[in-house]
């Protein structure tokens, strides 16, 4: 954790670059700090995952419109301007990358932060962590 899920309408991927997209994101949420200048997120649990909608319905369904909507999810803890923080850098970043779409055709953009309060089950097993975690 955290991971960030993009659902996006299929025609997203022939108008914009969604491997660099998914980095651009990771990247951004790698550079959060909080307010003690601590890194928001572990670096070994960054994931950024995306996905087409097999089918969707979009507005009246009577134009060429697309949408992007993306999920972050993480761990409880964090303060609300960190909360606030967090999505107004991860929607620049989709701004920039996809402001030129929008700019050609409707396209709703979405950025949704949850936190996860109640866990029921958390289990995690990862050779990542220590890649992140040695000291020099």
């Amino acid at each position: 954790m955290p991971h960030l899920v993009l659902l996006y309408s299929p025609d997203i991927e022939t108008d914009s670059d969604l491997p660099a997209l998914c980095r651009a994101l990771a990247d951004c949420m790698l550079a959060q700090r909080d307010e003690s200048d601590r890194q928001v997120f572990p670096t070994g649990g960054t994931r950024v995952l995306a996905y087409p909608a097999a089918h969707a319905a979009i507005a009246d369904g009577q134009g060429d419109y697309g949408f992007v909507y993306a999920n972050l999810r993480m761990g409880a803890g964090r303060s609300a301007s960190v909360h606030r923080q967090v999505g107004e850098q991860l929607l620049g970043v989709l701004r920039r990358h996809l402001d030129p779409l929008l700019a050609r055709r409707p396209v709703g953009l979405t950025v949704q932060i949850d936190e996860s309060q109640a866990q029921v089950y958390d289990a995690k097993h990862s050779s990542l962590h220590p890649l992140f975690s040695r000291q020099p």
